[in-house]
């Protein structure tokens, strides 16, 4: 077959097997639009096979479905000719002919067909649309519907070969077997007796449209519907050579100008391609439509895509000051995440190249996420914090870091939990948490806390969202992960087991490259040996960012930003003065320092115990509310209970 459209793989199939197969069964994407690869028609399959079948010498074709009965879209006159040559009794009105698929008693479909398909005089075909929903269950038949299922098997035994007439005469005959073709969604919605084992049938599978397919559809005859004709024509001479450019330079310097810009071109159209993965040609042509209609430019073709799945035309990742806003996250990040330098400038990195647009582009998936990162090191230094960080610079809400405690799916059946349990299983209404979360908020940080505690069976799905950036939950809608940044946090590395007990791997004594290098090698020991999924650390790459444990210095900055908070509180809630003495600020120092290894939240428990408590001990019993100056001057221990002297101004 000549011709400037892609001719996809069930459609080479078709070639082969329509001419030695009775019965085959096009499954799968059944309810797509389909591009003929002769004339680049659209239509639907029911419509698609028609054409295929004419052009293959086919002299009766018709349709049927349970709600209608037989039909044609060749005319009346063409399911007229079907009804005499199946020697059908059933009456045509309206242009259909209604005809049951089982019956107790009288004109079934399938015995229409068996005579329709058992005479050699006319190369005859018959479409069973929608073939998947004649019966309630496959695996609960009536009698009437097993007999039908039945005779359709019997038939294909004995269906002749016909003559296919040609208008020019050949030396030799070419034959055809007349044909049942059955569309069904799902090959199991069938009786398995009927699919199983049978040499008379064969299985197509119809899938979405491939990339080649996409890209064919993309780059040729249809490229410029997508567009306005004013857009349109301004845009192609941003890939274009003008005749004046053309004038001013050498042949050669021309030509390699011109390919450049159609290069150009080719990498804003492969982006697209890219970013339609598991999209239907109807979606394709949805898009073609929504691309025209919203006057998005060629340059940007791209961004039709979020508009379709999110409905948004304003993307966070292209806003015109995200790149403003990530200059001046560093200092954000001090502020709010102590003594984490080389963390958070690893960190930033990672975020930097998704925000240019450089996230994968050693990859071919542009469906991928826009960043990964794991977060391993000490409990307490920072690692949630910097994660929501993140999402406040990025998507202006720290809420929009969506954390999951992995302890939460250490079982079996977690993976249901977080994606969504399959039909006919409990929970199957309520989706997954994960997937759901994500169709609510698909501009977003995913943060997956303990990664280590997860069950093995949940690696399996972030081996896919890692991969593909894309998921299809237990009610088989598809979620995308294109557009969030997924961030593993752990304590692996921590420690190890050393005669059967549990002992310090790292310790704030080492630097932090010695640590660094420690944690990253258990990390991956983990994943090698232990889980035994070495392509879950591929995936990860280089973007392991370790945390640093807590010094001195930095356990002072986060004391002093905690104590000026509550001193800060205070004063507005209340109209407490509240002054600590230098000397009770180093013993709550000194405190902190001890309890270094808990981290930031180590520091938070001595404030809480050594600060808070005592100080609300005072207020209590001196009977102090509001509107008062207070200084705390000494900070004592007695016994367990932590005292303090503070008076009363």
């Amino acid at each position: 077959m000549s011709s400037g459209y892609y001719v996809t793989k069930w459609h080479k199939e078709l070639d082969i097997f329509h001419k030695v197969k009775p019965i085959l069964i096009l499954e799968g994407n059944v309810l797509d639009q389909f591009q003929y690869p002769s004339d680049g028609s659209i239509s639907d399959l029911n419509g698609y096979l028609v054409s295929y079948l004419m052009e293959h010498g086919y002299q009766n074709i018709v349709s049927f479905d349970s709600i209608h009965g037989f039909y044609s879209l060749l005319g009346t006159e063409a399911l007229q000719n079907f009804k005499k040559i199946s020697g059908c009794r059933a009456s045509i009105r309206e242009e259909y002919m209604a005809v049951p698929f089982a019956a107790e008693e009288g004109e079934t479909a399938p015995g229409v067909i068996e005579r329709a398909l058992s005479q050699n005089e006319e190369l005859t075909a018959v479409i069973l649309n929608l073939a998947s929903r004649y019966v309630t269950s496959p695996d609960n038949l009536s009698q009437a519907e097993v007999n039908s299922y039945t005779t359709l098997l019997q038939m294909a035994a004995k269906i002749p070969d016909c003559q296919i007439q040609t208008e020019e005469e050949t030396e030799e005959p070419q034959f055809a077997k007349n044909i049942l073709l059955m569309l069904v969604d799902k090959t199991n919605d069938l009786p398995t007796w009927f699919c199983l084992n049978n040499p008379n049938v064969k299985i197509l599978h119809l899938s979405t449209p491939g990339k080649e397919e996409r890209a064919a559809f993309v780059k040729g005859e249809a490229f410029e519907s997508f567009f306005k004709k004013e857009i349109y024509e301004s845009g192609m001479k941003d890939f274009q050579l003008s005749e004046a450019e053309r004038q001013e330079l050498s042949e050669e310097e021309a030509e390699k100008l011109a390919a450049r810009r159609r290069q150009e071109l080719e990498k804003i159209q492969d982006k697209f391609v890219g970013m339609t993965e598991g999209f239907t040609f109807l979606e394709l042509n949805d898009l073609r439509a929504l691309c025209h209609n919203e006057g998005i430019p060629i340059a940007k073709m791209y961004e039709v895509v979020d508009l379709y799945r999110y409905g948004i035309r304003e993307n966070p990742w292209t806003r015109e000051d995200l790149q403003s806003s990530l200059r001046e996250a560093q200092n954000n990040f001090y502020k709010r995440v102590k003594g984490q330098e080389d963390a958070i400038t690893k960190t930033m990195d990672v975020v930097k190249r998704a925000a240019t647009g450089m996230s994968g582009l050693q990859h071919s998936s542009h469906t991928k996420p826009k960043g990964i990162l794991f977060f391993a090191g000490p409990t307490g230094t920072g690692k949630t914090e910097t994660a929501k960080t993140l999402a406040e610079i990025l998507f202006g809400d720290e809420n929009r870091c969506i954390r999951f405690d992995m302890s939460e799916y250490s079982q079996p059946q977690s993976d249901q939990k977080l994606l969504g349990a399959p039909p006919g299983y409990v929970g199957y209404e309520a989706g997954g948490q994960l997937t759901n979360a994500v169709r609510e908020n698909p501009f977003s940080i995913l943060l997956f806390d303990e990664i280590e505690k997860a069950h093995g069976s949940i690696f399996d799905k972030f081996l896919q969202i890692l991969e593909d950036g894309r998921m299809t939950d237990g009610q088989g809608k598809t979620v995308y992960f294109s557009e969030t940044i997924i961030i593993f946090t752990s304590n692996l590395g921590m420690f190890r087991q050393e005669n059967g007990e549990k002992v310090d791997n790292v310790t704030p004594e080492e630097n932090y490259s010695q640590i660094s290098q420690k944690v990253k090698t258990a990390i991956e020991d983990y994943f090698k040996y232990e889980l035994g999924r070495p392509e879950i650390l591929n995936r990860i790459g280089e973007n392991i960012v370790v945390f640093d444990f807590i010094r001195p210095d930095t356990a002072r900055l986060i004391l002093d930003s905690q104590i000026e908070k509550i001193i800060t509180s205070l004063r507005v809630e209340k109209n407490i003065r509240l002054t600590i003495s230098e000397q009770a600020r180093e013993t709550l120092f000194k405190k902190a320092c001890a309890n270094l290894k808990n981290g930031g939240r180590g520091i938070g428990n001595v404030v809480e115990d050594a600060l808070i408590n005592p100080l609300s001990r005072f207020l209590f019993d001196e009977g102090i509310t509001a509107d008062s100056e207070i200084e705390i001057q000494e900070i004592l221990a007695e016994q367990s209970l932590v005292q303090m002297k503070a008076v009363r101004q």
